[in-house]
């Protein structure tokens, strides 16, 4: 009898330990998905911030590409491309003024596997308006990036003429999207939900949770009043 109530004891022993080792394992992984979540929170926000303050400040880059939005993906990801002119540019190095062409663009770390959005500026006037001045990292993780262009009426995927379709359409075609600059730009963000979303080699993307979708709308400031002051459309989207 003595025996059985010792190995009564030693398993009642076992079953609490291994309880608490679960529970322990739960907390530490809820801890790690807390974390990472709260560091998505913090890219996105810095990200959206540096998004929407050229975009506010947004002018025409160059004469034949005044403002450029390509949809675009990379596999089965979004990956929206966006050059244009800001007046957001401090001048760093003399011969700079307060001008600078940007791009936004999604590229694949070949490392990691990871999507990082990246910045590129250029303070100068190249000869290529899409090319030239240094690129940055903006965010990590990303699982898509799209942009949308409303012009006073509609949104728009596209905006820009990056391969002269404006010149091969008839001149009594209305397309506003071709030409001139949008008055706002809508931005969805989604990033990876959880640490270590990236699929292994071989796996589907639908093995991954759902991201984690973050959404703006920026108000072109300059494209509006310059539109306002010609007597253009002064409407703007709900929610600007």
């Amino acid at each position: 009898e003595t025996k059985f109530l010792a190995w009564g004891v030693v398993a009642l022993a076992a079953m609490i330990l291994v309880t608490s080792y679960l529970c322990l394992s739960s907390a530490v992984a809820g801890k790690k998905l807390l974390e990472h979540r709260i560091d998505v929170l913090q890219n996105a926000r810095v990200a959206m911030a540096i998004l929407t303050a050229d975009l506010r400040a947004a002018c025409p880059m160059a004469k034949e590409f005044q403002f450029l939005g390509l949809h675009r993906m990379m596999g089965e990801v979004t990956a929206d491309n966006l050059d244009f002119g800001t007046h957001n540019y401090a001048p760093k190095r003399p011969g700079e003024g307060d001008f600078c062409q940007v791009s936004f663009f999604l590229n694949q770390d070949p490392q990691s596997g990871e999507f990082v959005l990246f910045r590129r500026r250029n303070p100068l006037i190249g000869l290529d308006p899409l090319d030239g001045g240094t690129r940055e990292e903006i965010a990590r993780g990303v699982r898509g990036v799209r942009f949308e262009y409303y012009d006073g009426f509609d949104w728009y995927d596209n905006w820009g003429d990056a391969d002269g379709r404006a010149k091969a359409r008839g001149s009594l075609v209305d397309q506003p999207n071709l030409t001139g600059m949008p008055e706002a730009v809508r931005i969805t963000l989604a990033f990876d939900s959880t640490p270590q979303a990236r699929p292994a080699a071989g796996a589907k993307e639908s093995r991954l949770e759902p991201p984690m979708i973050f959404q703006t709308v920026a108000r072109l400031n300059l494209a509006t009043t310059s539109a306002g002051s010609s007597g253009g459309s002064s409407a703007g989207p709900a929610g600007i």
